[in-house]
């Protein structure tokens, strides 16, 4: 049986993510708009909140789409994205997931992404855990954990109880 160990506490949660939201403001105050592209499930609604606090801070014009992807078998489907490519060109993209476990999922969003002529893809994850099997780097990121290949990071963005789990 698997134990859980909590790695972030909600109010840990909270401010990593406001850290990063200024670092994205910080990162692209030149930009007229970006846009936040959330994996479908933790990495849109972390997406979410990323947007509402740079909004409160910040005159850049934020877009967010959604990325639907098949996160045990990208291969499968084909990946789904609610932003057109018109507006995704010679656009400043962040992608945006819970978690950098294996790569894998956000591997496939950046490939998809590739497709277009974009200004710039940065990648923004809450924990990034450093043993992946897939060549992504986290260009912002919350927390750096070194773990096992077997240990999982789970996260809980339930607002008011967020939390992190090593699993």
């Amino acid at each position: 049986m698997s134990t859980m160990q909590e790695i972030l506490s909600s109010r840990e949660i909270q401010q990593k993510i406001e850290r990063i939201a200024h670092q994205l403001i910080e990162n692209t105050f030149e930009e007229k708009q970006i846009f936040i592209g959330g994996i479908h499930g933790n990495g849109s609604i972390l997406a979410n909140l990323l947007v509402q606090i740079i909004q409160a801070n910040s005159e850049t014009r934020v877009t967010i789409f959604k990325i639907k992807i098949n996160k045990d078998n990208p291969w499968d489907e084909s990946i789904e994205i609610t932003a057109t490519p018109q507006e995704l060109t010679d656009s400043y993209i962040f992608l945006v997931d819970d978690v950098i476990n294996s790569g894998k999922t956000l591997q496939f969003a950046l490939v998809e992404m590739l497709k277009f002529p974009t200004k710039a893809i940065k990648t923004v994850t809450l924990v990034d855990r450093k043993h992946r099997r897939f060549p992504i780097k986290a260009n912002f990121v919350g927390l750096s954990l070194s773990t096992t290949l077997q240990d999982r990071v789970e996260v809980d963005l339930t607002p008011g109880s967020e939390k992190a789990y090593l699993v």
